[in-house]
């Protein structure tokens, strides 16, 4: 199946021209670190609903240890049980460093601490739960397979080198004249 990921920075979605598009489902961003949710999050799992898509989310990580993974795992349910929305597919924990906070926060990139990060975060969420990470974080920094969850692995180009759960093969694709993040959802 065919799909996008969406958060507040892709603004309104035109979500009856992204099922036109032939996408079948959307990750939806529930938010960031312990305390801010994405403002689009109700809108945007609603309105992919009412087009007939599948929904998932992913809450992207500030947290530097495990006690504050545990804390955004907290937050995360939260805001999902508060929204009253239903989730057809997995929550995805992202811990990469996008922004580079945890780089000048002086984090640790040591695999151990991250993956134990990663299995509090899923411990504690208490729903169907994955990781998100780019392929050199999950070949780098994340011991992905000792965490026996879903892989949602971005690597933009053709070929898919973890064939986890899901696949985000593209930054650039174009719906209704905005750019999202593609991914593929493996049957």
């Amino acid at each position: 199946m065919r799909g996008i990921d969406v958060s507040e920075n892709n603004g309104f979605v035109d979500w009856q021209a992204v099922k036109n598009a032939g996408m079948e489902f959307a990750m939806v961003r529930t938010g960031f670190g312990r305390g801010d949710k994405d403002s689009h999050f109700d809108d945007n799992v609603a309105g992919a609903h009412a087009a007939g898509l599948k929904v998932g989310a992913y809450h992207y990580s500030y947290a530097l240890n495990a006690d504050r993974a545990a804390e955004e795992s907290a937050f995360c349910r939260k805001i999902i049980d508060e929204s009253g929305v239903g989730l057809e597919l997995p929550v995805f924990f992202d811990m990469e460093d996008a922004d580079g906070y945890k780089r000048r926060n002086g984090f640790n990139f040591d695999t151990e601490l991250i993956t134990e990060m990663c299995r509090t975060f899923i411990s504690n969420l208490g729903l169907d739960c994955g990781v998100y990470a780019s392929l050199s974080w999950l070949e780098n920094y994340i011991d992905w397979r000792s965490l026996n969850c879903a892989v949602w692995n971005a690597e933009w180009g053709s070929s898919d080198s973890i064939r986890g759960y899901m696949w985000q093969n593209t930054d650039r694709l174009y719906i209704a004249g905005k750019q999202f993040d593609g991914n593929i959802l493996y049957d």
